[in-house]
């Protein structure tokens, strides 16, 4: 018999780049001592797939399937409307952030037949969780099991509409020697769940473990394999949990779902704007309103900063849910721009409720935040800003500002301060209470609030 040839090769944890010989740093990543010995066969067979023919884009409707919804209207609203069936979405987040949590409580609310199959914890395990957050689903099958073929085996001969993987660095199949987790198994596992759920229009929901720098264990071919990415964020110190879309190919990406933890599992928290400024401090120096369009939902976020004198040589620079990045061009231009003298001042930066923001248009709430808090002046509680700031001090305008406006109006803010550029475009219809001031620069802006 006729030996198999192997080869051997070293890949990276992170990224997945591939040598033949040990390296401490990844030349494609930077990440150090990620890279891993694998050994893999030349003849292993690739995946195959069912024969298909062409359709017409005029007869794709009378195959386009119904989505399926979820007891959570977050959810879905992230999704897009629903899982499409066929499709296969990866969930990310910290440990002990909820992904399990929230994944069997999909299950509960879907009256299909589903499967969770789980490589972390036994039947029994599941069993007492399911208990503690309520759920009751007679269509609810558990499996814990973590061999790729007999995971496509027993999907096969059930035949649910959703089946969810917790976890798939825990999958592997027998066709590879390298241990679960490693590249070449996350790869080949996705591959095969990939397009076992396009023939057999099944519904997978993958979970993956994340690095510490954030982001899913593994290669990035695993989130380019699959419909839709999900993260998971939010401290564990924070009720909230923010689920935002990363990548959807069914619907809006940056889409964003709350909920909150409770004793019982995850609540989905219907007005996000409300909860995250519900605790704001009364006249308080360093605290504003700004509106930030996360995918198609306006939310309010409460910018904090607390700008001190430093005792150190080189002054502390700390945010929390911003772009330290962003922050620090933004100081720069209150220096030079403004004459705001804070580079020798420790700055700590927060947006409160454990959301992160990285949209432009709050610009204008983190400048005037770091001024109330170095002057020790409050800004207004009933006033609202936004806007881009460019180099030169320039507020640029932003998009959907009549969006941002309603939902303020709607928490009772009655005074916006906006770029001048968007006071034209904007088709809110006006009522006399409301009170709308347009800048064309970062100083306009100082004034209004000094």
């Amino acid at each position: 018999m006729k030996k198999r040839k192997t080869n051997t090769k070293f890949v990276c944890q992170s990224c997945g780049f591939v040598v033949q010989k040990w390296f401490g740093k990844c030349p494609e990543c930077e990440s150090w001592n990620s890279f891993v010995e694998e050994v893999e066969e030349s003849s292993r067979k690739l995946v195959s797939v069912s024969n298909t023919k062409p359709i017409l884009l005029n007869e794709a409707d009378n195959v386009t399937n119904k989505r399926v919804t979820t007891n959570f209207k977050e959810l879905d609203r992230v999704l897009g409307g629903g899982f499409v069936p066929g499709s296969v979405v990866l969930l990310g987040g910290d440990p002990g952030i909820g992904k399990s949590t929230l994944a069997l409580q999909i299950l509960g609310g879907i009256s299909s037949k589903v499967l969770y199959i789980s490589g972390e914890e036994s039947v029994s395990q599941i069993n007492l969780r399911s208990k503690r957050v309520k759920i009751k689903n007679e269509n609810l099958y558990l499996l814990s099991e973590t061999n790729l073929e007999n995971i496509i085996d027993k999907t096969k001969e059930l035949s649910p509409s959703i089946v969810i993987i917790d976890s798939i660095q825990t999958v592997f199949s027998t066709e590879f020697s390298s241990s679960p987790g490693s590249v070449s198994q996350i790869r080949e596992c996705g591959a095969r769940l990939v397009n076992h759920s396009k023939n057999f229009d099944t519904t997978f929901l993958i979970i993956g473990h994340v690095t510490k720098e954030g982001s899913i264990a593994g290669p990035k071919v695993l989130e380019h394999l699959v419909d839709t990415v999900l993260y998971f964020e939010g401290g564990k110190g924070h009720s909230y949990r923010i689920l935002r879309a990363w990548k959807n190919r069914f619907g809006a990406t940056n889409e964003i779902g709350v909920f909150e933890m409770l004793h019982n599992g995850l609540s989905e928290v219907a007005n996000p704007s409300e909860a995250f400024i519900s605790e704001r401090p009364e006249n308080v120096p360093g605290s504003i309103i700004s509106p930030s369009i996360e995918g198609t939902r306006p939310i309010l976020i409460e910018i904090q900063s607390l700008v001190t004198a430093s005792s150190l040589g080189m002054p502390r620079r700390t945010t929390m849910g911003l772009d330290s990045n962003r922050v620090a061009i933004l100081i720069a231009v209150l220096e030079k721009i403004a004459g705001i003298k804070i580079s020798d001042q420790d700055i700590f930066m927060n947006i409160a409720g454990g959301v992160s923001i990285e949209e432009p248009a709050i610009d204008l709430g983190i400048c005037l935040s770091l001024f109330s808090s170095f002057t020790g002046k409050p800004v207004d509680p009933e006033l609202v800003v936004f806007g881009e700031i460019g180099l030169s001090g320039e507020i640029r305008a932003v998009s959907q500002a009549d969006i941002r406006i309603k939902e303020a109006s709607k928490l009772g803010f009655k005074k916006f301060l906006m770029p001048k550029n968007n006071l034209d475009k904007s088709i809110y219809e006006l009522d006399e209470k409301i009170s709308i001031t347009g800048i064309k620069n970062i100083n306009e802006a100082i004034e209004y609030v000094a």
